[in-house]
């Protein structure tokens, strides 16, 4: 290296050094070599003084102002060592507009520099030249640097006016940047939304009516296929026809005493206002009770007793200013068979007009009813109709109907699971009794002629624990007499302790059985007797004679 080019680079070399912040020690000053070889560019830490040297206070750089940063005449700029050229170009990026910010003045020397007098700083050795040569860097003017003309045509034109680019401008920026127009609140927004929700639903809600109405078919309205309306006249032997006649004549009864109520059923008998029902059904009533009838119509009238008799539990009522009055017309009960069809008409559990139907189960059931009373007074002896027609409690009293829509028995007793020895009362089982009209018929006769019913007898005292097969007469040590002096038996020849075994023929297994039997009948009647005496039988005949009911 020439001597010439030695000066040429001692400026640069001590300006190198002002910018590293330090200069090299002399050789033999006895200071510490750095650790490694100098750095031609002189960048920390590979340059002077070292990467021991102290750290740079950070400054923050002013701000430029809009004419551009002003350098004095005689400021020098630091070469800046420039990249080698990339073998193949590459694309510049596009700058974006960016407002125009003040530039600061740049400080020559950013870094605090300890003094070094120009004598005393050695001579550095200068970095070869580059094979390419950099161009100097030149002073930023105001409105920007220039492009070089290689890398404009790659450049977007850069924007004219405020909108120039200024890294530092950054605040500034955005403080200068326009207010954004403030939007709905979100307490509008959440108005808006359920005023929305509110008209939808109002309209949805206005739509599924109409189709609901309209048959939800888009305005077509369905219709069902459904048969024209037939004629409503019933054959009068049908069950339709006989209770559409016969419901007229038919009463609920309603009972009220001083310490029982009740409700049965009957019938009328007559245009005089008779009704025919079961002294069960209004005993309740007492002496002081109150009877009220109810017609089918809706209708309701005072009843008072005519009369009533507990050995065939039938008892005679009647109301009076009743005008057009339906009698049921009465059949003949010997008539009856077997599977013959019956409607039975009543009032279970207080349903009035309930209508029900069967058939004749049996005839001649002996049957004994009540029983409550010590003395006996209340029970009934029934040959009754059996019958599978419902019964239940509320229809006792009410008519059994033949297919002719005429009354072969009034309902009076069922047979029931739920029954018990206490007076319980249960549902029906298809055990139904009926006491034949032609009983019932002469019974209600006399009550309504009489106020008394009378009863066939045989005047003899029968034996009630005989558990044998018969019914038998009383020995002649039980204190009454077990044959009453001038009656029918004792004219027939009837001892104490004969066993009667048949009545007309029919066999007797019971006292009770031959009671029922004999209230069969009419008092007067003639009547056929097989009778065993000390193991032989004999058949005796007497005429029935008759006793007012006590």
């Amino acid at each position: 290296m020439d001597e010439g080019t030695s000066r040429a680079s001692e400026p640069e070399a001590a300006d190198a050094a002002g910018q590293d912040g330090g200069a090299a020690p002399a050789p033999g000053s006895g200071a510490r070599t750095p650790l490694h070889a100098p750095d031609p560019y002189g960048t920390p830490p590979y340059g002077r003084p070292g990467p021991w040297a102290p750290a740079p206070p950070v400054l923050r750089p002013a701000v430029t102002p809009p004419q551009g940063t002003h350098l004095p005449p005689d400021a020098r700029i630091p070469a800046a060592p420039q990249p080698e050229p990339h073998p193949y170009p590459q694309p510049v990026p596009q700058q974006q507009p960016q407002q125009s910010q003040p530039v600061p003045p740049p400080d020559p020397h950013p870094y605090p520099q300890p003094y070094v007098p120009a004598q005393q700083l050695p001579p550095q050795p200068q970095p070869e030249a580059h094979p390419y040569a950099q161009p100097q860097p030149q002073p930023t003017p105001a409105q920007g640097t220039a492009l070089p003309h290689a890398l404009a045509d790659c450049q977007a034109p850069a924007p004219q006016g405020p909108w120039q680019y200024d890294p530092w401008a950054a605040s500034t920026q955005a403080a200068a940047a326009p207010a954004a127009r403030p939007g709905p609140g979100r307490g509008r927004i959440l108005a808006g939304a359920v005023v929305l929700a509110l008209v939808a639903g109002g309209i949805g809600g206005g739509i599924g009516a109409y189709l609901e109405r309209d048959g939800g078919g888009g305005g077509r309205h369905l219709t069902l296929p459904q048969s024209a309306a037939g004629k409503t006249d019933r054959d009068p032997g049908s069950i339709a026809g006989i209770a559409a006649r016969a419901l007229p004549g038919v009463v609920t009864i309603h009972v009220r005493g001083s310490s029982e109520q009740g409700t049965g059923t009957g019938f009328v008998l007559d245009k005089q206002g008779h009704i025919l029902t079961n002294n069960h059904v209004v005993q309740p009533a007492g002496s002081n009770g109150s009877i009220s009838v109810t017609f089918n119509g809706g209708q309701t009238a005072k009843a008072t007793v005519v009369g009533r008799d507990g050995g065939y539990d039938l008892a005679v009522i009647k109301v009076s200013g009743v005008s057009g009055l339906t009698p049921l017309s009465l059949g003949n009960s010997d008539s009856v068979r077997v599977g013959d069809s019956v409607v039975a008409i009543g009032a279970p559990f207080d349903l009035a007009g309930t209508v029900t139907t069967g058939i004749i189960s049996a005839k001649e059931r002996p049957i004994t009813a009540g029983g409550q009373k010590e003395d006996g007074s209340d029970v009934s002896y029934v040959d009754a109709l059996q019958t599978d027609a419902p019964i239940n409690p509320g229809n006792s009293g009410g008519p059994l109907m033949d297919s002719e829509c005429r009354v072969i028995g009034i309902n009076s007793a069922i047979r029931s699971a739920g029954a018990s020895g206490s007076g319980a009362q249960g549902g029906s089982i298809g055990l139904g009794f009926a006491i034949p009209v032609n009983q019932a018929k002469r019974v209600a006769e006399e009550l309504i002629n009489t106020g008394r019913a009378t009863h066939p007898v045989i005047g003899v005292a029968l034996d009630m624990g005989y558990s044998g097969d018969g019914a038998r007469v009383k020995s002649e040590n039980s204190g009454d007499p077990a044959v009453s002096p001038g009656g029918p038996g004792e004219k027939a020849g009837i001892r104490p302790g004969d066993v009667i075994k048949k009545v007309d023929g029919a066999a007797v297994h019971s006292g009770p059985e031959l009671i029922v039997k004999i209230r069969s009948h009419r008092p007067g009647d003639p009547l056929a007797l097989t009778v065993e005496r000390d193991g032989k039988e004999r058949d005796v005949r007497l005429v029935l004679g008759s006793a007012n009911a006590g």
